[in-house]
């Protein structure tokens, strides 16, 4: 009981209490579920902001190989995949990010792939050419293909299973007045036109240090 706590979603409609054993469970904002930071006004800044902290624990672990300029870009970028990449991926395959979330993770894994190739903002290279020479894909496009993967999973499970019930329940009352929150079945309405996005086709760029040579950025899925 001394570790036992209660997160609910904030709704109008009724407060009520949880007790066990004649004792009533301590109510709080937030807690972590298995890795995940769970809040109760259904906001996840405060899961993206741990998941970058946690991106950023990884990359400083290997910062000695990223950041060796004796070592290839593609191997860099691999190594990049395999350590950092999974660490800020981590359960957001279950979260609804709102742009500016997704930019926010997107500008932390771009700082860490030019820190990893020695390049900085006064170099004026462009976002693309940095992910190209890292062979290191969007990291929306991987938290997307990651939702789809799950929201399959889900789709395949018998109707009884508790993740499939929740995930098509719909809640009594209204919404709240003013623009709403994304639920995560909103963003899955159209699984085709999302697996098409993550399926793009390649584009070629060019570096600004190579005399007008075009350089393929093969998308990577790994």
């Amino acid at each position: 009981m001394d570790r036992t706590e209660e997160n609910r979603q904030e709704y109008k409609e009724g407060s009520g209490t949880v007790r066990l054993q004649g004792e009533e469970v301590k109510k709080v904002q937030e807690f972590k579920y298995l890795g995940s930071t769970v809040q109760s006004n259904g906001e996840c800044g405060k899961e993206v902001k741990k998941r970058v902290q946690a991106g950023w624990n990884g990359w400083r672990k290997v910062s000695g190989v990223l950041c060796d300029r004796k070592i290839s870009a593609r191997i860099k970028g691999k190594m990049y995949r395999t350590v950092v990449r999974p660490a800020m991926l981590y359960g957001l395959e279950t979260v609804s990010l709102r742009k500016r979330q997704e930019s926010e993770l997107e500008v932390a894994e771009l700082k860490m792939l030019r820190f990893s190739l020695g390049v900085t903002r006064l170099d004026r290279i462009r976002n693309e050419y940095i992910r190209g020479t890292a062979h290191v894909g969007r990291l929306g496009d991987k938290v997307r293909e990651a939702r789809l993967r799950w929201f399959g999973h889900v789709q395949r499970r018998e109707s009884e299973y508790i993740g499939r019930r929740m995930l098509d329940m719909e809640l009594p009352g209204r919404r709240q007045r003013g623009r709403p929150k994304r639920r995560l079945n909103e963003m899955e309405n159209h699984p085709a036109a999302a697996a098409a996005a993550a399926a793009a086709p390649i584009h070629a760029n060019t570096s600004p240090h190579s005399n007008g040579q075009s350089t393929p950025f093969p998308r990577q899925h790994a």
